[in-house]
C-alpha cells in the first residue's frame, strides 16, 4: 500500500475515531432500554391495593409545577386539580417565573447569571425543575401531565425518572429527595452545557431539556453503581396510557416551533435520511480520496527525480503540457 494511501486512511480513522468518543453518550443512548434500573410494575401496587400503606415513604409529599404564573390555562386546569384533589395530604407549590428567579437569587446566586442568559423562558422552566427538587425534594409534574392516582407508590424511591420513547429518559415527570447525589449532579453542569446549538429546539433539548438529562443520566449512572444512588426510571406502561397509570397526558409542548416539526419529521422518516447519509457521505469520501490522490501525484517524484507537472496545469490546456513536457 502506498504511503499516501496509509495517511489518508489514518487520519480518516482519527477523526471517525475523535466523533465516535466525542458522540459515545448519545451513541450509547441508542441502545440504552432502562431495563437494568426500572420500577417493574409488579412492584407497583394496584391503585386501591391495601399495600399502597405498607411502603416505606422516601420522598417527601410535595407536587411542583411550573408556569409564567397562577394563571393556569383552562386546556391544564382539569389536570392540576385533579393533581391537588387526589393529593389533598401533599403540599403543593406552583413556580412561576417572578417566584422561581427570587428563589435562584436567594438560595443559589452562583447560577443566576446563567439562569437569566437563558434565551428561551423553557429553558428557565426546564432547569428550575431540578433545582426545585434538589432542595426540597418532591415530585414534579408537567402542567400537561394530569394525575390519574395517587403518586404515593413511588415515594418509596429515593430518586426516579421516566422512560421515554424512543430512546432515553424525560423531564416531565420525576421525584427525589432532598439533596439527592444525581441531582447535584445535573445542576452543577447546567451552566458547561449552555450553548447555541443554531435551531432552538436542539439548543433547549440539549441545554436544559430531556436530551440533557438522558445525557446526565448516563454519565451519573457510569459513575455511581452505589444502590443507594441509583435512579430508578418509570417504564411507559407505568407512566400513561392504562387504569393503573400514574397520569393522563393532555397535549403540551406549547414551545415547539417549525424547527421541532421538521426534527419531528426526520424521526418518521428516520430510514431514508440514514440511508441518504450513507450515500452523501460514500460520495463526499470518493471526492476527498479522488482529491486527495491528485494531491498526492501533484507532490509525487518522478522516476528521474523530478517534481510531477501540477495537477492543474495538466488539465489547463493539453498542448501546453505536451510542450512543456518535451521542454523538461
Amino acid at each position: 500500500m502506498r504511503r499516501g494511501t496509509v495517511i489518508f486512511v489514518v487520519i480518516n480513522l482519527i477523526i471517525i475515531g475523535s466523533l465516535i468518543n466525542a458522540c459515545s453518550t448519545l451513541i450509547s443512548l441508542l441502545f440504552e432500554n432502562a431495563s437494568r434500573f426500572a420500577i417493574p410494575g409488579a412492584e407497583i401496587p394496584a391503585p386501591n391495593s391495601d399495600l399502597n400503606d405498607n411502603r416505606t415513604q422516601l420522598i417527601p409529599k410535595i407536587i411542583h409545577q411550573t408556569y409564567i404564573n397562577s394563571s393556569i390555562p383552562a386546556k391544564w386546569k382539569e389536570g392540576q386539580q385533579a393533581c391537588v384533589n387526589l393529593h389533598d395530604d401533599y403540599e403543593y407549590m406552583l413556580w412561576t417565573d417572578e417566584k422561581s428567579r427570587a428563589f435562584i437569587a436567594k438560595e443559589y446566586e452562583w447560577f443566576l447569571a446563567t439562569f437569566d442568559s437563558y434565551p428561551f423562558p423553557i429553558e428557565r422552566a426546564d432547569a428550575i425543575r431540578y433545582f426545585i427538587l434538589y432542595h426540597y425534594g418532591g415530585i414534579y409534574i408537567d402542567l400537561d401531565d394530569g394525575c390519574n392516582r395517587r403518586l404515593d407508590p413511588l415515594l418509596s424511591y429515593p430518586a426516579w425518572l421516566r422512560r421515554t420513547v424512543p430512546t432515553g429518559i424525560s423531564n416531565d415527570a420525576m421525584g427525589a429527595v432532598p439533596q439527592h447525589p444525581f441531582f447535584k449532579f445535573v445542576i452543577g453542569k447546567l451552566a458547561d452545557y449552555n450553548r447555541n446549538w443554531v435551531l432552538p429546539y436542539i439548543s433547549v433539548m440539549g441545554s436544559t431539556g430531556p436530551l440533557f438529562l438522558s445525557v446526565m443520566w448516563k454519565q451519573y449512572m457510569w459513575e455511581h453503581n452505589q444502590p443507594e444512588e441509583a435512579v430508578r426510571v418509570l417504564m411507559p406502561a407505568e407512566y400513561k396510557g392504562n387504569p393503573w397509570s400514574f397520569f393522563v397526558i393532555s397535549k403540551g409542548s406549547s414551545w415547539h416551533g417549525k424547527d421541532a416539526q421538521t426534527i419531528f419529521w426526520m424521526g418518521k422518516h428516520w430510514f431514508f435520511l440514514t440511508v441518504s447519509g450513507f450515500l452523501i457521505a460514500g460520495v463526499v469520501g470518493g471526492a476527498l480520496w479522488w482529491l486527495w490522490s491528485m494531491w498526492v501525484m501533484e507532490t509525487g517524484k518522478t522516476s528521474h527525480g523530478r517534481k510531477r507537472l501540477s495537477f492543474w496545469r495538466r488539465l489547463s490546456s493539453k498542448d501546453r503540457y505536451e510542450l512543456v513536457d518535451r521542454m523538461a
